[in-house]
């Protein structure tokens, strides 16, 4: 079988948005760890996501950290706070020319409106932000809803939506149908928005099952390293 084209996003800086449930925490993590694993160093991923307070980046620095990857996540007593806590460095990976960042922003536009105080930051030609879609949950379960979704999150946030991420599952019941029926909505979604599908986002074993034919897509293999409290409780023993 033909192997899968893997997602190569060339801009510096790679913000990833979504509504809850989207699993746009996971891909932030992934894709991080991914570009890191290919020698793509300096790279730190930031932490901006104040709405879930379990499946968040911070939950993640350990791996992250083992790879070479600087985290940048609220400090001491403000780790596990569910307010913006805008550290300076945060501006400075933005706007800085050292390393490429990965932006985790919180679920839908509520997340989203802490990027508005910091439009100032971006280079408006060296980033993506890319709005994870879950074809599953139901705020992005039909196009006009991901379209409404997009332009929530664009107002809000006071930037561009570049482009979008198919990330349809259903946790341990996803199949290739699921992966597949949620790359046509995404499909149609952009087709619409005027914007591209950047890439589809599964579990490996999934994304194995699939014939690069039937997607004509490039795709990020996901890992789990978002656990629920009760499977991190498990994995400590």
């Amino acid at each position: 079988m033909t192997r899968h084209k893997l997602a190569s996003l060339e801009k510096r800086v790679i913000l990833f948005a979504g509504g809850y449930g989207s699993g746009k925490t996971e891909v932030a993590v992934n894709y991080a760890y991914y570009l890191a694993k290919n020698g793509q160093l300096p790279l730190s991923i930031v932490d901006l996501d104040i709405v879930n307070p379990y499946f968040r980046s911070r939950e993640a620095v350990r791996p992250l950290e083992a790879v070479g990857i600087n985290v940048i996540i609220p400090s001491g007593e403000y780790c596990s706070a569910d307010t913006p806590i805008l550290r300076p460095e945060i501006r400075g990976a933005i706007g800085g020319s050292e390393g490429r960042v990965v932006i985790d922003v919180g679920g839908d536009d509520v997340g989203a409106r802490v990027l508005s105080s910091m439009v100032d930051a971006f280079d408006p030609d060296d980033y993506e932000f890319l709005l994870v879609v879950n074809a599953k949950r139901p705020f992005t379960a039909d196009v006009d809803a991901c379209l409404k979704m997009l332009s929530e999150i664009q107002a809000a946030s006071r930037l561009r939506i570049t482009g979008l991420v198919s990330n349809t599952h259903l946790i341990d019941a996803t199949d290739r149908e699921t992966v597949l029926d949620g790359f046509k909505l995404a499909h149609e979604a952009g087709q619409r928005s005027n914007l591209p599908v950047k890439f589809i986002s599964a579990l490996s074993e999934i994304l194995g099952q699939i014939n690069p034919e039937e997607i004509d897509c490039p795709v990020l293999p996901l890992s789990r390293f978002m656990l629920k409290p009760w499977e991190l409780k498990s994995e400590k023993g």
